[in-house]
């Protein structure tokens, strides 16, 4: 159901709940504030399939900003706020955002992203009197706004995930008819016990596909939302007790930290709420979920999906206790397909890139990327899309992942894109070639290291290794510098000029030669 239904059958019960701080926002408070801003939107030209952007930290505002874009017609792109300024003028400009909503944590950034962006033309800013820097308050602006119900159509979220050239690539959809949520399969979350009654625990960034999807889909449900500012174990464990949390959503990176806290910490709480854990986002380790699960019970929930939403597996803790190691069954959709680099199936027990076969109409594009999305299509069957990602199944139809696609590297839940980092490094003066690949690490899942051919006469030493951390500094985000940088006398590539990173990041794991 929509917010305003919510907005009337229970106008001052709690819809988001902000922590730590404990920040509440009322239904009739979501519902009043996200038809002025759509409404102000439209003020200002923005119609059907125009692009509004989002940069803001997991913020009240933030969910008002996506409703208002969702039900008016428009794609609505969060932007991950750890990017630098030319990271986020690069997704502004591709998707065409014709609006930008911020916060004043990252005003700075946004102004600098959006320096000679003519398209651009309506920037606000919260939590702030008039304007600065260029940008509208944002309180200010939808005080003037109409408060009466928008007309009701459906926009989207149009999220952006990693290219083939290292640069994020925009996944949209065409939009769908009628108003928003008419359509929406929450019948999907009927598993979980998701209802009106529910308080959903949300740790990890909005501007993340799960833990956005999963948000949107309890308000639309009446339930309420518990977010918290940044993941930190032990609040975690509070908050679940003290807001009485039934539903969560997590990645494994999560689990370890909660797991690595003293048991006088760990085991205090009460979490007798706690009916649901759901993750995803990352391969758990074995152990982990082993130790979950006897800490917290059979309650943990996985699947295994992807920001284009081709596809998706579940599977629940007595499956998985069966099937260790498994991201679970189709859980909706058309058959799973592995196929060899040729395109021919698989049987049971081989690896090969994962397909999911599309039910009718169903589909997406890369943004302005005809080859990228050609490239997610079955050699001969158009409705076999695949991320590149590759995996088994096994003689009971149950999916196991086995590697990453691309080589993108996924550290605590987070895409990581190392040739946006190779791209950075190789234009320092001493570097010849780079190579940026993931390496396992035991609370991470992985971690990023890059490899480093240097010009004749250069020293691979600790010093080089500062210059070089110190050069990526304002070029890529904080979370994607390397965690070790390490040196080799010469890349392998092939004839084609191609960097052979296969070969690359076995002989690294296989043994440290380099120096």
């Amino acid at each position: 159901m929509p917010v305003s239904h919510h907005a009337r059958v229970n106008p001052d019960g709690p819809a988001l709940i902000f922590e730590p701080g404990g920040q509440t926002v009322s239904w009739s408070e979501l519902e009043m504030n996200s038809a002025r801003l759509a409404n102000l939107f439209a003020g200002h030209g923005l119609g059907k399939g125009d692009h509004v952007a989002l940069l803001m930290e997991n913020h009240p505002r933030f969910m008002e900003v996506v409703l208002a874009a969702v039900r008016s017609g428009l794609y609505v792109t969060p932007v991950n706020h750890h990017l630098t300024a030319g990271e986020v003028a690069y997704i502004l400009a591709n998707c065409g955002a014709r609006a930008i909503v911020t916060s004043p944590a990252h005003v700075a950034v946004a102004g600098a992203a959006l320096a000679g962006n003519a398209l651009c033309g309506l920037r606000l800013v919260t939590d702030q009197d008039g304007a600065a820097d260029g940008f509208v308050g944002y309180e200010a602006a939808i005080a003037g706004a109409s408060p009466d119900d928008p007309p009701q159509t459906a926009g989207d979220v149009m999220l952006y995930s990693s290219g083939t050239t290292g640069r994020p690539k925009g996944i949209k959809r065409p939009l769908p008819d009628g108003p928003f949520g008419a359509t929406a399969d929450l019948a999907g979350l009927s598993v979980y016990g998701l209802d009106d009654r529910s308080v959903y625990l949300s740790p990890a960034p909005l501007y993340h596909a799960a833990p956005l999807g999963y948000v949107l889909a309890v308000l639309q449900l009446g339930g309420t939302v518990v977010v918290m500012e940044r993941f930190d174990a032990e609040e975690a464990l509070r908050l679940i007790e003290a807001r009485r949390v039934t539903h969560s959503q997590w990645v494994p990176t999560m689990f370890v930290r909660m797991l690595k806290l003293p048991d006088s910490i760990r085991l205090a709480r009460d979490l007798s709420s706690h009916r649901v854990a759901i993750h995803a986002a990352a391969p758990c380790p074995v152990e982990v979920k082993q130790r979950m699960i006897a800490w917290w019970g059979p309650i943990l929930w996985e699947y295994y999906s992807s920001t284009e939403r081709i596809g998706r597996t579940r599977i629940d803790s007595q499956e998985w206790l069966a099937h260790p190691g498994s991201v679970g069954r189709l859980a909706g959709g058309g058959a799973i397909h592995i196929c060899d680099d040729g395109g021919e199936e698989l049987p049971p027990g081989k690896a090969g890139v994962i397909y999911f076969e599309q039910p009718a109409g169903a589909s997406f594009a890369y943004h302005d990327d005809a080859e990228k999305t050609a490239a997610s299509r079955h050699p001969r069957h158009d409705d076999w899309l695949t991320v590149g990602d590759i995996g088994r199944l096994d003689g009971d139809g149950y999916l196991y992942l086995t590697d990453r696609k691309s080589f993108m590297i996924i550290s605590g839940g987070v895409n990581i894109y190392p040739q946006a980092i190779e791209d950075a490094l190789v234009m320092h003066p001493a570097v010849a070639d780079v190579a940026v690949i993931g390496v396992p690490h035991p609370e991470m899942g992985e971690e990023v290291r890059a490899i480093v051919q240097l010009r004749p006469g250069e020293e691979g030493d600790d010093a080089m290794v500062v210059r070089l951390l110190a050069f990526l500094g304002d070029k890529v985000a904080r979370y994607a510098l390397p965690r070790v940088i390490a040196f080799m006398e010469e890349l392998p590539r092939l004839p084609t000029g191609k960097l052979y990173k296969k070969a690359l990041r076995d002989q690294y794991l296989a043994s440290n030669n380099l120096r």
